[in-house]
């Protein structure tokens, strides 16, 4: 991949990209991912799609029946770039932060950045202080724009001196208020196609966060790849989903795929699972984002007529385990989509839909994307031998000044954290993330197969495994389990637990501790946070 001349006059983002040879190999191999050298993706989501298709579609909607098209979306984007650049004085290359849930004014001021020429920079919207102050710190962020809602911690946190703009308020100053007084129209930003769009900060557990940084032609690459091989949407699809915009997983799936495929997306702020399958009823929704947990939840609660009415229902952020995939297909005939992605390449790269899913198997490398699983020394490893799953595709990692790089890429390869087993056929199987495994007397315990294990329980409504110190093993597994509802969380029910897990995988990977608990600690992506779980364990211990 050669840079291209800049349109970015303030050029932060190109100046703090890793040495070119700590980047991965970038692949290009489909005709699909060759764009020209002058791409703007703002440009490409809508305006580009209003060519085809007309200014006239529903394009964004919302629970309580507000409807945007094509059309009013482009004015109110082109709007708002006006008043960003010329009013609050951004140039290409600035960055810029958003704070806000999932609204049709936040995916309107994501694509005035982008057809700005400036640097998304979206924060999840429980987002504290402390947290929304190393972000602007590392990203040197040059604006905020907040709905008013959530103003309080951004107010307290430390932005480096950039202004705040709110939206969604009252007054002249609101910048939708704003945005109505200038005129209709703006010309994009010429960028190039490897101008960086936006800085997206990975939700790791501790330490510094990681900025990832993705160009303009990225955010098409992953449209190109997983939506339009995988996913495969149509015109008519009605999207939804609870992943926040500011979750790559969420602008891919909520944003990005339903804008290039000329469809509408139903924006929902926050919902419970019943909220989210009411929510697919009232709307006639047909593709759905979501993570395994709300599907299990869904059908625990018997919202089957909802789930059937979904045409594609996409699974990631956590591993999915083959009993919902099993218990959600029995019910419904719906095949869920599961996939691995992350941060660093922006979207998913190892999936399956329709015939090609293998229950319990996460799918294979998406078209444009390559997998391997990979030794300790880098060397491939034979079908059926756990070791580290290693990828590259259009999309890649790219920390923003971080010595980190070197961890990530090896020899070309992304190498994302996970552990996996390949099948002769080139099927990824799901071990663990590589912190997560346990090893007890000796043994390699994957906690995640332990979590599916328990969850074919009808008692088990959610839990989490983990190692915890052991004098005599070194580690013991130990299962935190939220109970269903009707059950009794006792001693009986454990041993119960217990000796079900004992019967299903090998006995020495059963949890010899079990520990019920109300709820499981979550990130604001949703993802089970085991560090949690372990800390817990280290307080009770003291």
């Amino acid at each position: 991949m050669t840079l291209q001349g800049s349109a970015h006059a303030d050029t932060f983002c190109r100046d703090n990209l890793p040495p070119r040879h700590l980047w991965p190999e970038f692949l290009e191999e489909l005709p699909e991912l060759r764009y020209p050298p002058r791409l703007n993706c703002g440009v490409e989501l809508l305006d580009a799609v209003i060519e085809r298709f007309g200014p006239d579609r529903p394009c964004l909607l919302t629970p309580d029946g507000e409807t945007w098209t094509y059309g009013q979306l482009r004015d109110q984007v082109d709007r708002l770039a006006w008043v960003l650049t010329e009013q609050l004085g951004v140039i290409p290359g600035h960055r810029v932060l958003l704070r806000g849930p999932n609204t049709p004014a936040l995916a309107a001021c994501w694509l005035a950045v982008m057809k700005a020429g400036a640097v998304a920079v979206a924060t999840m919207p429980l987002l504290r202080a402390g947290e929304l102050t190393a972000i602007a710190r590392i990203g040197a962020i040059n604006l905020a724009l907040c709905d008013a809602r959530f103003d309080d911690e951004l107010a307290a946190a430390d932005l480096g001196g950039a202004p705040v703009v709110r939206y969604g308020g009252a007054g002249p100053d609101d910048l939708m208020a704003r945005a109505r007084a200038v005129p209709g129209g703006f010309t994009a930003v010429d960028t190039a196609a490897d101008d960086v769009a936006l800085l997206a900060f990975t939700s790791g557990t501790t330490g510094r966060p990681k900025a990832t940084m993705h160009f303009h032609r990225d955010v098409l690459a992953i449209t190109d790849t997983f939506s339009r091989h995988v996913l495969r949407p149509r015109p008519d699809d009605v999207f939804t989903g609870t992943p926040p915009l500011a979750f790559t997983f969420g602008l891919g799936g909520l944003l990005v795929f339903p804008l290039r495929a000329g469809a509408a997306t139903l924006l929902i702020e926050k919902a419970t699972p019943d909220q989210l399958a009411d929510a697919i009823e009232a709307h006639d929704v047909s593709v759905c984002f979501t993570a395994p947990t709300a599907y299990r939840a869904m059908l625990r609660s018997n919202r089957v007529r909802a789930l059937g009415k979904l045409r594609r229902a996409v699974s990631a952020g956590e591993h999915l385990p083959e009993a919902t995939w099993r218990a959600v297909h029995e019910a419904t005939g719906l095949r869920l989509i599961d996939g691995i992605g992350s941060t660093e390449m922006l979207h998913i790269f190892v999936s399956a839909a329709d015939d090609d899913i293998r229950p319990g198997a996460t799918g294979r490398a998406v078209p444009g994307y390559r997998a391997a699983v990979l030794g300790e020394h880098g060397e491939p490893l034979p079908p059926g031998t756990p070791g580290r799953l290693a990828v590259k595709g259009p999309t890649g990692c790219r920390y923003l000044a971080d010595d980190r790089q070197a961890a990530y890429v090896h020899d070309g390869w992304n190498i994302t954290g996970d552990t996996f087993v390949a099948d002769e056929d080139g099927y990824l199987y799901f071990v663990a993330r590589n912190d997560d495994m346990i090893v007890s007397s000796g043994y390699n315990i994957a906690g995640p197969e332990v979590e599916e294990a328990l969850l074919a329980h009808e008692a088990v409504l959610e839990c989490g495994v983990v190692g915890v110190p052991d004098p005599e093993r070194g580690q013991l597994v130990k299962a935190f389990v939220v109970p269903a509802p009707g059950f009794e969380a006792d001693e009986a029910l454990a041993a119960e637990l217990q000796s079900f897990v004992k019967a299903r995988i090998a006995p020495y990977k059963y949890p010899r501790a079990v520990e019920f608990v109300p709820d499981l600690p979550r990130s604001n992506t949703g993802k089970l946070q085991r560090y949690k779980l372990r800390e817990r364990d280290r307080a009770e211990a003291r």
